[in-house]
């Protein structure tokens, strides 16, 4: 995650310890005095879900599906999470409030000291629900809204979806539960950023979290909707722009960008153009601080049947189970030859990645994404947005001033 608000606008939060090393400068409780050194660890839950979206990276079902950990089994891996050091757990599915135990397993989350978060569509949460999660110790839930109504509902399968996950916002910030949104930008729903930002802020929202579409599960199967690199461009810069302005107006709101770590060097670039050398040379420091996409190293995830894979949208490949062996002896064991070679891309990135002089806040963006559409994990992250002079590289060749270069 990329904090736009802290890094353009010097808001604090309490991830800029585990981010950025910067708990020192920041007024509110920390989640880690000092960046992490053990992996955030998402949990899929279930596989099960209420609703059916185009995007779901873990093909959620109607049903539950055979093979869920059960209660017992979730409590022992949270210890087990607990004892190797993991700072968080975050609650995913599926839609993890199908499990009639989840407020069990927060509660046990957090009284292992594990950070226990949630991700939710948001259709299944009553003001009782959310005020037993908030009992149990939940710190965050952050609740997928993608676009306004006609749009979102249209992403999700289901007429009434957004004004059920709005009464399901409503209701964590009565129960006094930390919310924020999740925002998948597409072309499909691009043109409902602004609005949905506007509105949920009204609805009490200060937290806004904008994701970049993964090719994973039926992610993948929508790669057509994606936006091209100069839509992407511009949405991230209005990101920016939305950011600064909502600052402006002495509204702190929490901005983050997720799921391209392109973004981080655009907003140095940002940063240098509408803000000055100074700022950009501490902005930049910040992202060399937080080392780029976390796939393999400060990211895991575990599915509902206790597979463990380098990342949430990357669940066609699994190191191991957990049910076999624990989650830190998998995490460790680094004879999968992926997982080396991820720990130490750099050497092994191709393309334009191999020589980008801002490879060390990136390092290639999504390697999930360079496989689906190169069949190499190593290949240049399609969505890369940067101009040849932003990479470092002369641009007086064929591709020309300022023109995006093709991703191999």
């Amino acid at each position: 995650m990329i904090s736009v608000s802290k890094l353009l606008c010097g808001g604090v939060a309490e991830g800029d310890g585990l981010r950025y090393d910067a708990a020192d400068e920041a007024d509110v409780e920390q989640i880690r005095e000092e960046r992490q050194q053990r992996p955030v660890v998402v949990w899929n839950v279930t596989k099960g879900c209420n609703l059916a979206c185009t995007h779901c990276y873990a093909e959620a079902e109607a049903e539950r599906a055979p093979g869920e950990l059960t209660t017992a089994e979730g409590k022992g891996l949270l210890d087990d999470l607990a004892e190797y050091g993991a700072p968080v757990v975050l609650f995913s599915g599926g839609e993890p409030l199908v499990r009639e135990d989840l407020t069990e397993l927060v509660a046990h989350a957090a009284d292992r000291g594990i950070r226990p978060v949630l991700s939710t569509n948001g259709t299944l949460i009553t003001p009782g629900r959310a005020q037993e999660l908030q009992d149990a110790g939940l710190a965050y839930a952050g609740v997928s809204v993608d676009g306004l109504p006609e749009r979102n509902d249209a992403f999700r399968g289901r007429e009434g979806a957004f004004d059920a996950a709005v009464e399901g916002i409503e209701a964590c910030l009565d129960a006094g539960l930390k919310t924020g949104l999740r925002y998948t930008v597409t072309e499909s729903n691009r043109a409902d950023l602004e609005g949905v930002v506007d509105l949920l802020h009204d609805v009490g929202l200060d937290r806004f979290c904008f994701y970049h579409l993964d090719y994973g599960g039926r992610g993948a199967g929508i790669r057509d909707v994606d936006l091209s690199p100069e839509r992407r461009r511009e949405a991230v810069e209005s990101v920016c722009d939305l950011t600064r302005e909502y600052h402006r107006q002495g509204e702190e709101i929490e901005t983050l960008l997720v799921g391209n770590y392109c973004d981080a060097a655009f907003l140095v670039e940002y940063a240098r153009q509408q803000l000055g050398d100074g700022v950009a040379d501490r902005v930049r420091r910040y992202l060399e601080v937080n080392g780029g996409d976390p796939t393999g190293e400060r990211v895991a995830d575990i599915d509902y049947q206790g597979n463990v894979h380098l990342t949430q949208f990357w669940q066609g490949y699994s190191l191991g189970n957990v049910r076999d062996r624990p989650f830190g002896a998998i995490w460790d064991d680094e004879s999968s030859p992926l997982l080396a070679k991820l720990r130490e891309r750099e050497r092994h990135l191709t393309g334009r990645c191999a020589d980008c002089r801002y490879q060390d806040v990136c390092r290639g963006a999504s390697r999930l994404r360079a496989l689906a559409v190169h069949g190499d994990p190593f290949a240049p992250d399609p969505q890369c947005y940067l101009t040849p002079e932003e990479r470092g590289v002369d641009a007086g060749g064929a591709d020309g001033p300022g023109r995006h270069v093709d991703a191999d």
